[in-house]
């Protein structure tokens, strides 16, 4: 894959990143449908189950800046490759499980791996891509996100619902071995190889000027380790409250982790004041976060993608223990949402480039989709095909919005910011997707009646999509 203007060489690169993606996404949810039968078959309490469920999400959503900037600094190929392994190594590792510790340390390292491959994956779009092609491959890269996490509960339904040969769960994790082997084969040979890139980056510099090629260099610096300490401690004090807080009733360590994680982002900011004083690489270039594009779009994608985690967990709820409906049949309720998600990948290229709205238009799509199904449930319906397609309507608002947004803030930077956006940008959606699904089943959980508890979670989500379009107006103004 030397030559990287041909159609097929780039073909085959975003298939390969975005296989690896879906299979990261799968795994964040398929551990949830896993849960009783892990429990039953282990005979775990619900907090080993609960470890193992968020164990991958909680090691995922620390490192993933970091596995950006692992990338920048030794090559995305290389660090893409590595994470592969990791992630394949610890899902078999998953799968011959004998007890509840081995999976709980298993599921940390299989979460380590995906957090050193998935922001390869961004930043490779970012670096091969560009004009009406990132377009097309960002709209690919949502719906690898989206269609991921609902390929989790579907399938991870129908295999633990098979029991095949007795195995109960260990076939959710068992299927990514070959999955991942062949993946890496293929990357092997198809990814551009590192030195190539630093070859094809040293021209680009000796083509445009000195300062270009400073910039490039400086991708190369090596990484601010102690920002790297107290941003993965910011992180986690963060994350595991969101995950774990409301299901045991947010005790008291959960509210003094929110808190300590406040303090904790400030002596990160100060350590990387400090660094770039000194002439050092920070963790997170500082020129990033100081542009407003960046800042609003960030805002917004983190409203959109909040409400839609928060609205799998909640539907997931609603269907299975409000209304007795089984795992399959939850995880089936989404694939309209996903189908239409798709539909704006093939929409969005053939508008014309000067159309600049969509990302507020996608918004309010949104939450036109929200207050679709609220009157639906307003009115006596609650669940069956009318339903499904009315998510369909803020299926394909998401997809809009998704695909413009990451490709407005990944515009607003420099190429040589390409891991830092990456890794910015998933950590946002990261934390933003643990706390819709922790304010939103929390306030599910809190209201008796099932169906208005999930009117009520709709009534707010659709709020927060509104309140993205007015955080994408200012973006696209």
């Amino acid at each position: 894959m030397q030559t990287l203007t041909a159609t097929r060489g780039r073909t085959a690169i975003l298939a390969i990143l975005l296989t690896g993606q879906f299979m990261a996404n799968v795994d964040t949810a398929v551990a949830n449908i896993a849960a009783p039968s892990i429990g039953a078959t282990l005979g775990a309490s619900e907090g080993q189950v609960a470890l193992v469920v968020s164990g991958y999400v909680v090691a995922f959503a620390v490192l993933l800046i970091t596995g950006a900037r692992l990338g920048s600094s030794l090559g995305y190929r290389r660090v893409f490759l590595l994470g592969l392994q990791v992630f394949t190594v610890a899902s078999l590792a998953c799968g011959l499980a004998p007890e509840t510790y081995s999976l709980t340390v298993a599921r940390f390292v299989q979460g380590a791996g995906a957090a050193l491959m998935v922001p390869q994956v961004l930043s490779g779009i970012q670096l091969y891509f560009a004009g009406r092609d990132r377009v097309k491959a960002l709209g690919y890269f949502s719906i690898a996100l989206s269609g991921g996490a609902v390929a989790g509960q579907v399938v991870g339904g129908l295999m633990i619902a098979a029991d095949l040969f007795g195995t109960a769960w260990r076939p959710i994790f068992l299927i990514n071995v070959p999955i991942g082997v062949a993946l890496a084969l293929v990357a092997r040979r198809y990814l551009p190889a590192d030195a190539a890139d630093a070859a094809d980056a040293a021209d680009a510099a000796d083509a445009a000027d000195a300062a270009d090629a400073a910039d490039a260099g400086e991708q190369r610096q090596a990484i601010d380790l102690r920002g790297v300490l107290t941003l993965s401690i910011t992180v986690l004090l963060l994350i595991v409250p969101l995950l774990l807080g409301s299901e045991r009733g947010w005790p008291a360590w959960a509210w003094g982790s929110l808190v300590l994680s406040l303090p904790m982002a400030l002596l990160f900011e100060r350590g990387e004041r400090h660094t770039a004083a000194r002439g050092g690489r920070p963790l997170i270039a500082r020129p990033l976060l100081r542009t407003p594009a960046v800042r609003a779009g960030l805002l917004a994608h983190a409203l959109t993608t909040g409400a839609y985690f928060g609205l799998l967990f909640v539907l997931a709820l609603y269907l299975q223990q409000g209304l007795g409906k089984g795992p399959a049949y939850s995880g089936f309720a989404m694939v309209v949402w996903v189908a239409a998600f798709g539909l704006a990948g093939p929409i969005l290229p053939r508008l014309p480039e000067s159309f600049r709205w969509m990302p507020v238009i996608g918004c309010l799509l949104l939450a036109a989709g929200y207050l679709a199904v609220l009157v639906y449930l307003l009115l006596g319906g609650s669940a069956g095909p009318l339903l499904f397609a009315l998510l369909g309507i803020g299926g394909l608002g998401l997809g809009f919005s998704s695909n413009t947004l990451i490709g407005a803030v990944t515009s607003a930077v420099p190429t040589q910011y390409a891991a830092d956006a990456s890794g910015v940008i998933a950590t946002n959606a990261q934390l933003s997707g643990a706390l819709g699904v922790a304010v939103g089943g929390a306030v599910y959980v809190g209201i008796a009646v099932p169906g208005r508890g999930l009117s009520v979670v709709l009534a707010g989500f659709a709020g927060l999509a509104l309140a993205a379009a007015w955080s994408a107006r200012r973006l696209v103004r």
